[in-house]
């Protein structure tokens, strides 16, 4: 798929075949993809963890619930979850790791895997429990949770996108 096609077609997913593993070789080319994100002064701030272990992402969504005060799968069934982090350190970290977000998300569109942007991130690793999962990953630093990226097979072929919206771009000669 070309790029700019990857782009304008990509849209949120929510409902995916909780059954079917990407494989690995997929997920390893959104994730390159993500780190080749533009990022400030190229200090490259953000991180990705990915998680396939079931128990780990089941328990991350519970969380999630929990932040959001709900009872359902925040994660819609994706199988595969990425989160992105970046170094509290860096002053542009939260524009890095939304880069990266962008690029995992058009990524994924691009070798037709569904996604979408989950947040809650920055609640879950500022909690004690968060905190020790990033210690337990070996993820060492003072890191702000900036989005997670579920990944997998849409359940569903997503929805058109709607309408670009009027005055959506300004032009100036």
């Amino acid at each position: 798929m070309e790029a700019i096609e990857a782009m304008l077609s990509r849209r949120s997913v929510r409902g995916f075949v909780t059954d079917r593993m990407p494989d690995q070789e997929l997920i390893d080319t959104i994730i390159k993809a993500g780190t080749y994100a533009p990022n400030g002064m190229g200090r490259q701030s953000a991180i990705i963890v990915e998680v396939s272990n079931k128990a780990v992402r089941d328990r991350l969504s519970t969380l999630n619930a929990e932040v959001l005060g709900s009872k359902t799968d925040p994660f819609y069934g994706a199988p595969v979850v990425l989160i992105v982090l970046a170094d509290k350190s860096f002053a542009n970290h939260v524009y890095d790791g939304s880069l990266v977000m962008g690029n995992l998300l058009n990524a994924a569109n691009a070798v037709g895997l569904g996604s979408c942007w989950i947040h809650r991130a920055r609640e879950i690793f500022d909690s004690e429990e968060g905190k020790q999962m990033l210690k337990d990953w070996g993820v060492d630093g003072q890191f702000e949770g900036i989005g997670f990226c579920a990944l997998g097979y849409p359940k569903a072929k997503p929805k058109e996108a709607a309408p670009r919206k009027a005055n959506f771009v300004y032009h100036v000669q």
